[in-house]
């Protein structure tokens, strides 16, 4: 059975296709959808199979760190311990194509939380249709870059990997070309911010570079 295929207006998604994803999300679909760095992959918070699919097209080994991608800072309170500096810091980049790695609360599945150092990524997107479908929605999208094991890029055009995507997910957001860099990833569970990975998000005035 393929993918479901969605074709979303970038500026105004349609309501009706983004009730009917959210829906397809809760009953365990594995989603491909775009954010404003590059596509994405997704699940349901609670889906411990629909995770393993994610891993699986990754080919992830049990230890990767997925991340949960926001609605708005409000909601990464839930799963995210957040001091002040790390307030105002997350304020400032919120929303944007930056990906933060903060400590797990207690309502973040112990799954999905680093082994020992009981961190989780967070991040919140800058991009219509992924801000949509996640208020839709209602809660956060388990999530990781859209690429596939043996490329050296993530997907920009769902399109051109249309065969492939409709093998391997159940449902695809055609929002249009995302563009193939990753976000940035700053980790914000220690006592001084560190800059992990290089990405699309700006550093340089951050003092991290």
């Amino acid at each position: 059975m393929s993918a479901e295929w969605f074709e979303l207006h970038p500026v105004n998604p349609q309501k009706r296709l983004l009730l009917q994803i959210a829906e397809r999300v809760r009953e365990g679909a594995v989603i491909a959808y775009p954010t404003d760095s590059c596509y994405a992959l997704g699940c349901h918070l609670g889906d411990r199979d629909a995770a393993e699919r994610l891993r699986r097209i990754r080919r992830f080994d049990r230890h990767h760190q997925f991340t949960l991608v926001c609605r708005d800072l409000s909601e990464i309170a839930t799963y995210a311990r957040v001091d002040n500096a790390q307030f105002r810091l997350l304020k400032r980049l919120t929303p944007g194509p930056y990906t933060f790695v903060l400590t797990a609360t207690k309502d973040v599945p112990r799954r999905l939380a680093h082994e020992k150092r009981k961190t989780i990524g967070i991040r919140v997107p800058e991009h219509v249709i992924a801000l949509a479908l996640l208020e839709t929605l209602g809660e956060p999208l388990i999530s990781c870059t859209l690429q596939f094991p043996e490329e050296d890029e993530p997907v920009s055009e769902p399109g051109a990997w249309r065969e492939r995507l409709e093998r391997e997910v159940d449902v695809v957001i055609d929002g249009g070309n995302c563009g193939l860099q990753p976000t940035t990833v700053l980790d914000l569970s220690g006592d001084v911010p560190e800059l992990i990975r290089r990405g699309k998000g700006a550093v340089d005035e951050l003092g991290l570079a």
